[in-house]
């Protein structure tokens, strides 16, 4: 059950740092690109500074939570009993994947920033 609530805080908190990481320019991009825009949205460059902080926060947050995901899981089933799976033991890695995802967007954004400015 521990083990249960470490999994869930760390992918929170790969969420929360991968958003964090991602507020100055991903984040904004894709909130254009569904159509939310204002003048807030141009304040979030003011996380720009940041963005390196906040993804060397959540790399090691990552590398564990897929630790105790994948490496070392814990089945908390009863002998002779079924396993079920609570709907937060299948919500903890599509968070770290999403986490993941989105951090790999803002490390691979410079690099791609240019070929979006020709469309």
């Amino acid at each position: 059950m521990a083990q249960e609530k470490h999994r869930t805080w760390v992918a929170v908190g790969s969420v929360a740092g991968a958003l964090g990481a991602s507020t100055c320019c991903v984040l904004p991009l894709a909130l254009f690109s569904l159509g939310i825009g204002g003048a807030w949205v141009g304040n979030l460059a003011v996380f720009a500074p940041y963005q390196s902080y906040f993804i060397a926060g959540t790399l090691p947050l990552l590398g564990y939570g897929f630790y105790l995901t994948y490496r070392n899981p814990k089945t908390t089933c009863a002998e002779d009993t079924a396993c079920t799976y609570p709907l937060r033991q299948r919500l903890v890695p599509l968070a770290l994947w999403t986490a993941t995802a989105l951090i790999l967007a803002v490390v691979a954004f410079p690099a791609l920033a240019p070929l979006l400015r020709s469309f």
